[in-house]
């Protein structure tokens, strides 16, 4: 069974910002800068991570897995926002 995550992220280093990113984009969706939405089953869940431990450091970095149930029989994704609309992000993230 497939679970939808959002993964969001704090990262205090540009290199490994950009490292996690990549991670990321390699099992979900990218919303927000920092944030993904993932589906994963629960051998993809622990591929992610663990590809995102040996990224991050632990005592300067984190990253947050919030769970938002089943991906299935859930009806179609809706996001709002406030503010400046929600559109979905395709360009990569650049940190400079």
């Amino acid at each position: 069974m497939r679970t939808t995550f959002l993964v969001c992220y704090d990262i205090a280093d540009d290199k490994r910002l950009r490292k996690v990113f990549k991670t990321c984009s390699n099992f979900g969706n990218h919303l927000q800068f920092s944030v993904f939405e993932c589906d994963l089953n629960p051998s993809e869940k622990i591929a992610m991570e663990t590809a995102l431990d040996t990224i991050i450091k632990h005592d300067e970095d984190q990253v947050i897995f919030a769970s938002l149930g089943p991906s299935e029989g859930r009806g179609e994704r809706v996001i709002s926002s406030l503010g400046l609309p929600y559109s979905k992000l395709d360009a990569p993230c650049f940190v400079v």
